[in-house]
């Protein structure tokens, strides 16, 4: 390509980006769509009235808590129940958890110093074992205030509301508060941070913080089992000085080069740098650097930790084990960074977007029947915002990816590669909450389709939750399933790389090879009635997107597609530089395609246009040839959206055009 055309599709790039970016003004709560009861919403008036709580202040510790949502009656990750979070951490104990890290994928994906993943220390366990805290066992607390058993305040909403209250009433008669359904929410500000369950005043602060935000702001919103709950907005300023009667734990200083924002609680538990072995090779948990002085980060990659809080803490301290950059707690929101932005955790199983990526672990299970709490999401959000108006990270689904959407760097790698934090992570909530909604042009003209479900009503049928096979609850989500033929009977798409042996894709909750995310966008391919078709994986897939409830919005944006003459072009799992860019004694890392191609007549969005980069880093002391440097390629490629995970292509192989021209219409 010359410098003039590469010169144009940066701005069109640019172009792109600023349409999907602009009018970042914090997001109004959306009315409620369609018929809903308003059952939910009685409920809680008839609990604040019960136990003398104010309304506002029941609802809006509700709605950050769990979005008034019941969750099909399944516990969050904190062992958290119905509308108002009741924890019961004794009945949720002996649910069968899987480990952090499968067997089949290498987390610091880099070839040039493979490394075998242990299982982590032994006091994971002892962690796990330990008697849960008051805070995780709030069920039998609302027991005893309601005379109403455990059971029944797990799984009946209008038992969990009244447990929630007589929780906060009794907070508030501790603190020697004024009570009353009609008394000032403001002088509750103690109680609501009480029920946050954290231990430190900072961690509640910021929890009662949320909740007097979403007080002032208001929401409106139909539930997941189809019930409205309004919360009008009211200009009250809560009275912080209640606080101190809790005599919670006072927070740490915070050290210099913590990077977390000032508005969430955040503490510093350092992931290990120390050589444990005889060799400068046997080294962990992570690879120093002087990013982004050294390299750009470009990724932000969201992970959820398939293990508790305890658990994940422990791991991450072990020297032999891998690393990410922050945790995040269930229960309250709590972060704790573990390796700086500026050096290289291992945990994307790719070492390109390792290097140039900061991984955030989400404390929750992707299958497990657990979900992503409100106050995590908001922490994450305040964190992910921050992390990317410091680096340059652009808000959109490119750039902000999960796991299940990092490619693997080989053929072999491919199947082995994690798929968390799955389909029930909320895409389109949490770019909500960092004011970077995804929005769309209202025609399909441009020629791309951004896909946004409404997560509560969009509940695919996936299985294998809870045991292969078997039916997964009917919970919200952020995924859409693409179909080989526009009907409901037509197959799923292929995926070779998923599914080497051949057999078909499935509705397993981790078999993402025919299942497109919130967020993420691609090229239109066709239409026929109400069903929509986009190119994925070097097919056509089509899904469901009738009018009158679509899942998709119709965009526009730049893409790729072969140059005149090529059949089909190579993709690839990394963007490296060519072998003449490597200095002498620095080993050639190998730029190997993956299974897939992408033909000839097909369309992808691009995310970027990288030029080829390798991070050298294979020793403690960097005294190898080549290492703490970045060797980088005249060649350059081009990140595209080529299925449910990026991957990128050659730019010499590729014409790039602004997704209208050609566009079916």
């Amino acid at each position: 390509m010359h410098r003039s055309q590469l010169m144009l599709s940066r701005r069109i790039l640019l172009s792109t980006a600023l349409v999907g970016a602009a009018s970042l003004a914090p997001i109004a709560a959306p009315a409620a769509a369609g018929p809903a009861s308003d059952t939910r919403q009685h409920e809680y008036a008839a609990a604040a009235a019960e136990y003398g709580v104010p309304e506002s202040v029941l609802l809006g510790v509700s709605y950050l808590e769990s979005r008034w949502d019941t969750n099909a009656g399944s516990p969050s990750t904190a062992a958290g129940y119905g509308p108002m979070h009741l924890t019961d951490a004794e009945h949720v104990r002996s649910l069968p958890l899987p480990g952090h890290y499968g067997p089949a994928e290498d987390p610091r994906g880099d070839q040039a110093r493979p490394m075998t993943v242990t299982t982590g220390p032994d006091a994971a366990a002892t962690a796990e074992d330990a008697p849960p805290a008051a805070s995780l066992q709030t069920v039998t607390a609302a027991a005893a205030l309601t005379g109403v058993g455990a059971d029944a305040l797990r799984t009946d909403p209008a038992s969990n509301i009244r447990g929630g209250a007589a929780l906060l009433a009794a907070y508030q008669k501790d603190l020697a508060g004024p009570t009353g359904s009609g008394s000032d929410p403001a002088a509750w500000y103690g109680a609501v941070a009480r029920y946050s369950g954290a231990d430190a005043s900072d961690a509640a602060a910021a929890f009662a913080n949320e909740v007097y935000a979403t007080l002032r702001t208001g929401a409106d919103r139909t539930t997941d089992d189809g019930q409205h709950v309004r919360l009008a907005a009211s200009a009250v300023e809560p009275v912080r000085s209640w606080l101190e009667r809790l005599r919670l734990r006072a927070p740490k200083p915070r050290p210099d080069g913590l990077e977390c924002p000032t508005t969430v609680a955040c503490v510093d538990v350092p992931a290990p740098y120390e050589q444990y072995g005889p060799t400068v090779g046997d080294y962990g948990n992570h690879d120093l650097s002087e990013r982004p002085g050294r390299q750009k980060i470009d990724y932000i990659v969201i992970h959820d930790t398939e293990g508790s809080w305890a658990t994940t803490l422990d791991l991450v301290q072990d020297p032999t084990y891998v690393s990410w950059n922050y945790t995040i707690r269930s229960s309250d929101g709590l972060i704790a960074q573990h390796v700086k932005t500026k050096d290289v955790a291992w945990h994307a199983g790719n070492w390109y977007v390792n290097a140039k990526g900061v991984g955030i672990e989400h404390e929750g299970f992707a299958a497990q029947g657990t979900w992503y709490t409100e106050a995590m999401y908001r922490s994450s959000a305040r964190l992910v915002a921050y992390l990317a108006h410091s680096l340059g990270i652009p808000l959109d689904r490119q750039h902000i990816v999960g796991h299940d959407n990092v490619p693997g760097i080989t053929p072999a790698a491919v199947k082995g590669m994690h798929w968390d934090p799955g389909p029930y992570w909320d895409w389109s909530h949490y770019f909500d909450l960092m004011h970077a909604p995804f929005r769309g042009i209202g025609t399909p003209v441009g020629g791309a389709v951004t896909i946004d479900p409404d997560f509560a009503t969009n509940q695919p049928a996936f299985t294998g939750c809870d045991g292969a096979g078997v039916p997964c609850p009917a919970r919200g989500s952020s995924a859409v399933i693409l179909h080989s033929a526009p009907s409901e009977d037509a197959p799923l798409l292929a995926d070779e790389g998923l599914h080497p042996d051949g057999s078909p894709v499935t509705m397993d909750v981790a078999d993402h090879g025919s299942r497109v995310s919130a967020g993420q966008t691609y090229a239109l391919a066709g239409r026929q009635g109400d069903w929509t078709a986009i190119w994925y994986l070097g097919q056509k897939g089509w899904f469901h997107n009738p009018a009158a409830a679509p899942v998709a919005k119709w965009g526009i944006g730049l893409v790729a597609t072969p140059k005149a003459g090529r059949d089909n072009i190579p993709v690839y799992g990394r963007a490296y530089p060519e072998q003449s860019a490597y200095p002498e004694g620095v080993p050639y890392q190998t730029i190997t395609p993956l299974q897939y191609t992408l033909p000839a007549g097909q369309r992808y969005v691009v995310g970027g246009l990288p030029r080829g980069e390798y991070y050298r880093a294979v020793t403690f002391d960097g005294s190898a040839p080549g290492d703490f440097t970045v060797i980088r390629g005249d060649n350059r490629y081009v990140q595209l959206q080529f299925g449910h995970r990026i991957m990128f292509v050659n730019l010499d192989d590729v014409d790039l055009l602004p997704s209208p021209l050609g566009a079916p219409r």
